[in-house]
């Protein structure tokens, strides 16, 4: 009855986005207002952010019944959003989706689809991993049309989309499905994988593919440390990602903050954690100051209780820091753009091997018959690649095709903020609610 109740209120109050781009001189502000349900916030983010727009500032607030967000968003150009065919589509998407889905809680989400079989990998990470996996597929006459690879704290994930190189349709016989499986499977695990390795084949059909990459790697407990850096195994308190979290006891909340070097999608990764974890944020604030990113949530867990645990309390940050370096840039970023052909992915990954590259993180996508592939690599050491390799790679592969976009270790690190970051939502809870907070150090 209860449910039925919520889902009348939300036909009776259906959501209402307001674009603007008159009301911030360098930024579009989307307000959205509906009534509230657990996952709504990660719904609309994750709307903003498939589009590949940043959200440089946002609002939160859904204490109630009543959810209220607003968003400061541009494009990857650092432009506000002036293309009418996107802001239609965002209006359109938030307003006729109310609910928008339900939450996966830790489940495939898969719609109907006859285009690609999507498989689902999680292994111990090594050099030539993803070559193998390739050469694999390749040998099996599987088509990889697109692909997301992670890889986190000697772990590797990938959700990778494949169709039949002969028929460009997914791969449906259960014979052929179970090889795939089994060949996968024995690539992964390799000689001594102290976990498990899992090849997952869906059904033919999409999904968010990075939302299950945080899933998968979640479940493998990747926020696990294999090595704890520093002395005693704790991290200095001025590196990046750090995350803390506080008791506000007044007002019966945990709070979460986090500051991390500024990148797409960071907001996505903190809020896909923290919904896919049971917890439901009531206020929060998010802001970015060129490189840097501030944010700080309000939360309390489904039940309706704040964390309670000082082992609660560190399983969250170490989810929180895993999350947001899961998907940070290491080592030299290359791209490539060519003309899609069978077996091209597992030559590129070949000969990357051979060259003794690691690759830390890759986005494999085809379209209207061009791969546009993003890699990034290091050593097999971890180390930064010497411009001699790469060079004789981009010969080899053609310099036109191959190109480098940006190597981190040119980069220089954004200098930390020294001076203390106080609660940007002081002046809606009085500064005494936290004289008993007591900060969770932050595991490395």
């Amino acid at each position: 009855m209860d449910d039925e109740y919520a889902k009348l209120i939300r036909r009776m109050n259906p959501p209402r986005v307001v674009i603007d781009n008159d009301a911030c001189q360098d930024a579009t502000v989307i307000q959205v207002d509906s009534v509230n349900k657990h996952g709504i916030l990660l719904d609309v983010v994750q709307v903003l952010t498939d589009l590949n727009l940043i959200i440089t500032k946002a609002y939160i607030s859904s204490d109630g019944v009543w959810f209220m967000d607003v968003f400061n968003v541009i494009d990857h150009n650092g432009n506000k959003i002036r293309d009418k065919e996107v802001i239609d589509y965002i209006q359109r998407k938030l307003e006729n989706n109310p609910g928008f889905a339900p939450s996966l809680r830790g489940t495939v989400g898969v719609m109907p689809s006859e285009e690609h079989t999507s498989i689902e990998l999680t292994g111990t990470d090594r050099p030539g991993l993803l070559s193998e996996v390739c050469a694999v597929l390749a040998d099996l006459h599987c088509n990889v049309v697109n692909a997301e690879i992670w890889t986190h704290n000697t772990r590797a994930a990938a959700v990778v989309h494949v169709t039949d190189d002969c028929s460009g349709c997914a791969i449906e016989d259960p014979s052929r499905l179970s090889t795939i499986s089994d060949l996968l499977c024995n690539v992964l695990r390799g000689d001594c994988d102290p976990k498990t390795a899992r090849t997952t084949l869906s059904p033919p059909g999409v999904t968010n593919r990075d939302r299950r990459l945080h899933q998968i790697m979640f479940a493998d407990r990747d926020y696990e440390r294999v090595e704890r850096a520093g002395k005693g195994g704790i991290r200095d308190k001025s590196s990046f990602p750090n995350v803390t979290v506080l008791d506000c006891i007044e007002k019966d909340y945990t709070v979460v903050t986090m500051r991390a070097k500024d990148r797409p999608k960071l907001l996505f990764d903190i809020v896909c954690t923290l919904t896919d974890m049971q917890y439901v944020v009531f206020h929060g604030v998010v802001h970015t100051d060129r490189t840097e990113a501030y944010q700080e949530f309000y939360i309390r867990h489904v039940d309706g209780f704040p964390i309670s645990s000082e082992a609660e309390r560190e399983r969250l940050v170490q989810c929180l820091e895993a999350a947001i370096e899961r998907r940070a840039s290491e080592g030299m970023e290359l791209e490539l753009c060519t003309e899609d052909r069978v077996g091209l992915l597992s030559d590129i990954t070949r000969i990357f091997r051979e060259n003794s590259l690691c690759i830390k993180r890759a986005e494999i996508s085809t379209e209207g018959g061009k791969a546009k592939d993003t890699f990034y690599v290091t050593d097999v050491t971890g180390n930064p690649v010497d411009p001699k390799i790469i060079d004789s790679i981009r010969r080899q592969i053609g310099q036109t095709v191959l190109k480098v976009k940006h190597d981190t270790s040119l980069s220089v690190s954004p200098k930390a903020h020294r001076t203390t970051i106080g609660f940007l939502f002081g002046s809606f809870f009085k500064a005494r609610s936290y004289q008993n907070s007591k900060p969770v150090r932050s595991y490395s």
